[in-house]
């Protein structure tokens, strides 16, 4: 496949050495193998755009507690069911208005969406507004792809920084030994976990949607682990990141035979809806 293709899957065949992202501080590039050709330019999307989605109800739920140090929160439902907030739903409004206001070429036809609830809501809000402002078809449809959904969390779901520390406080220790990228709770995912079914989306998205804009409505962590695998970070550069925003906007466009990012985590959009 193209360059980004051998990044996906952790061969770094290339001997172009990136240049620094828009936003960011300059990465080192990773040094390519004597002993392997470059590869030959594959598709890619014309640009690949990745949002989080709005606002949800937990998102709300969780911030009230962790201001309380409470051990709990009032869901009861999977986290795959969990709604936009009132506030997210705005959000998405806005989204759809960025998403109106781009270029003619910028312009996603393609949607690639988590199946959970807040995604999807996101995207159906979204393309309406986009849709009802004539620059999208009413039609277009959205596709579910569950490698897009959220990091599993498994025996800590849905608990509070405060719960885990006094009902799994090993796990806890285990976390902070182990930091993000590689650590796995019982039953759950690490963020190294959740990289691998991007960089299989991603092979995809590849394929199927060359030449084209794309979006892609996530989580905030499937969002960090698309930019740590186009954006070759390493775990010190993974880590140093800001979360990644309610309905943020991140941008990658074709050049070169890789995807190279043009902006990061922007929320300018929202400022005013």
């Amino acid at each position: 496949m193209a360059d980004l293709g051998t990044t996906l899957n952790g061969q770094h065949q290339s001997t172009h050495r990136p240049g620094p992202p828009a936003t960011t501080a300059p990465y080192p590039a990773s040094p390519a193998p004597h002993t392997a050709p470059a590869a030959a330019p594959g598709p890619l999307p014309s640009v690949l755009i990745a949002t989080r989605h709005g606002e949800s109800t937990a998102n709300v739920e969780f911030q009230l507690a962790e201001a309380a140090g409470a051990l709990s929160v009032p869901i009861s439902c999977r986290d795959a069911d969990i709604p936009l907030s009132l506030h997210g739903r705005q959000q998405a409004q806005a989204l759809g208005r960025w998403w109106a206001g781009l270029p003619s070429a910028d312009r996603p036809r393609s949607v690639w969406c988590s199946p959970y609830e807040r995604t999807a809501e996101t995207a159906r809000i979204a393309l309406a507004q986009a849709a009802g402002l004539g620059a999208v078809p009413v039609s277009l449809a959205v596709r579910y792809d569950e490698r897009l959904r959220d990091r599993e969390l498994g025996v800590l779901e849905m608990l509070p920084k405060a719960a885990i520390e006094a009902k799994h406080p090993e796990e806890a220790a285990r976390r902070r030994k182990m930091g993000e990228l590689y650590y796995r709770p019982p039953g759950g995912e690490s963020w190294a976990d959740v990289a691998l079914r991007v960089r299989s989306v991603l092979r995809d998205i590849c394929a199927e949607e060359a030449g084209r804009p794309v979006l892609l409505v996530a989580h905030d962590c499937t969002v960090l682990m698309l930019r740590y695998a186009l954006d070759r970070l390493t775990e010190a550069q993974l880590t140093a990141l800001e979360p990644v925003r309610n309905c943020s906007t991140s941008l990658w466009r074709a050049e070169g035979g890789r995807l190279r990012p043009a902006h990061w985590n922007d929320t300018g959009h929202l400022a005013h809806h």
